[in-house]
């Protein structure tokens, strides 16, 4: 007989196959279900649209009550990702107390997907990136593409930073998602705060509307787009 969480995730397995969702796929490594491993691509419209990136997702016996950890293995130049161990700092997946059972192997993904083209800037566990966004964001976009091709894992002294920015390939302007930007930026964060944080995956409409835009392929990026 299946345990709970093995029929939680055959489920969630399901939802991702029946959506389709662009630049995503994850399938599980485990017959038990537990462990997977999963590509991501950045948004349409952003620079990070092209770049994939691995990550395992480890759950245990008592999902859907606790979260899985997950780390990329494509470690990404970002503010919220832990540059030594590839960890994801979003609230609901460092602590346990902000996690909700209504959360999927989607909506995961999809937080994760959303989290690349905007980073949070409050407490980054990566504060090199966090600080080159702030100072210098044509720059941090350059260095991004420049580190992708490399295996960051096995970086000892931090990341290398092109000598010459004007050889190396230069991107779209980021897209800007202002409509949701303010709520996301209260899950994806690298520590906890003391105040609860209203998670945007808590919404139920957000995760429909979301899947409308992929599936669309932003029809109408210029609406999204930073001037």
């Amino acid at each position: 007989m299946y345990s709970r969480a093995y029929c939680l995730l055959e489920r969630d397995f399901q939802e991702l196959k029946e959506n389709n969702f662009k630049g995503i796929t994850a399938f599980p490594i485990s017959e038990d279900l537990m462990e997977w491993e999963a590509d991501i691509e950045g948004l349409q419209n952003t620079f990070w649209h092209g770049l994939f990136f691995q990550l395992t997702i480890n759950f245990t016996s008592q999902y859907n009550c606790v979260p899985p950890v997950v780390k990329f293995l494509t470690i990404p130049f970002h503010p919220n990702v832990d540059q030594n161990t590839g960890r994801a700092c979003i609230d609901f997946l460092d602590d346990p107390d902000k996690w909700n059972t209504s959360y999927t192997l989607s909506s995961i993904l999809l937080t994760l997907q959303v989290m690349l083209s905007n980073p949070v800037l409050e407490n980054p566990v990566n504060l090199e990136a966090a600080q080159m966004l702030i100072k210098d964001e044509s720059l941090y976009k350059q260095v991004v593409l420049r580190l992708f091709n490399q295996p960051s894992q096995l970086r000892d002294n931090g990341p290398e930073f092109p000598k010459d920015p004007d050889k190396v390939i230069r991107s779209i302007k980021e897209i800007s998602f202002n409509d949701y930007y303010e709520t996301w930026s209260t899950i994806a964060t690298s520590k906890a705060t003391e105040h609860c944080r209203s998670s945007l995956l808590e919404d139920p409409n957000f995760i429909v509307e979301y899947y409308k835009w992929m599936k669309t392929e932003l029809k109408h990026p210029k609406e999204w787009n930073s001037k």
